[in-house]
């Protein structure tokens, strides 16, 4: 059976019901059952280039990827290419006064190594893809604490309640692999929308500020296969 993104589940909402069965069929054949905007590659440009902004929080990176892709834009011809050029350097210019540090904690952090083998989450039978940006530990009233972020790109941008998916199976991600050595820190599990510029914390999913939405789709998604 296919392993399925947050984006895939974010697709699965909007589908009709004769749709979504088609989905579900793929998924059992684990067949391909999403193109948005070109798959992951697309928003590489932009993502890597703000991930590692906000690893050594420095706009440098932002600033020099943008650089990049400018010339890279210039110098070609197809409309498609050109296109995708232009996404992420619309993304990248809205975080060339981005403050990063208000997505960190202001603590020293260290960033931890994260193994591919540990983002794959079995969530109510079906198997989902967490893949965080950073995972990074920092102490608080001498407390070794955790949190995570996590940077999507998706065209037109996610909707809160989208963007709390991808909070919510981060701190399933962090409560599986890193709590028995951190506290979780809530305010610091975030997830990004990069094309909007909204965050979203699990701490707004633990006060019900933002709706969440992960459990209720897989369970629709759960009845269908």
């Amino acid at each position: 059976m296919k392993k399925l993104s947050v984006k895939d589940l974010v697709e699965f909402r909007y589908k009709s019901d004769k749709s979504k069965k088609t989905f579900v069929n793929n998924l059992k054949k684990d067949k391909e059952i999403s193109a948005a905007e070109g798959g992951g590659d697309y928003w590489v440009s932009c993502l890597s280039a703000i991930s590692q902004g906000y690893k050594l929080n420095s706009l440098k990176p932002i600033l020099e990827r943008k650089e990049d892709l400018n010339k890279r834009y210039a110098g070609t011809e197809i409309t498609k290419t050109k296109n995708m050029y232009k996404r992420n350097i619309d993304i990248l210019s809205n975080y060339e006064n981005f403050e990063l540090a208000k997505l960190r904690p202001d603590k020293k952090i260290e960033f931890q190594i994260k193994s591919k083998e540990d983002s794959i989450m079995s969530l109510k039978g079906v198997e989902l893809k967490a893949t965080p940006d950073h995972v990074f530990t920092f102490e608080r009233k001498d407390i070794d604490e955790v949190g995570a972020i996590w940077f999507v790109a998706k065209l037109n941008g996610l909707k809160k309640e989208e963007l709390g998916m991808f909070t919510d199976l981060l701190y399933r991600y962090l409560k599986s692999h890193y709590s028995k050595e951190f506290r979780i820190n809530p305010k610091y599990c975030i997830a990004v929308d990069v094309f909007s510029k909204q965050n979203v914390n699990y701490s707004q999913l633990e006060k019900n500020q933002v709706a969440p939405i992960l459990s209720k789709t897989l369970e629709e998604l759960k009845k269908m296969i």
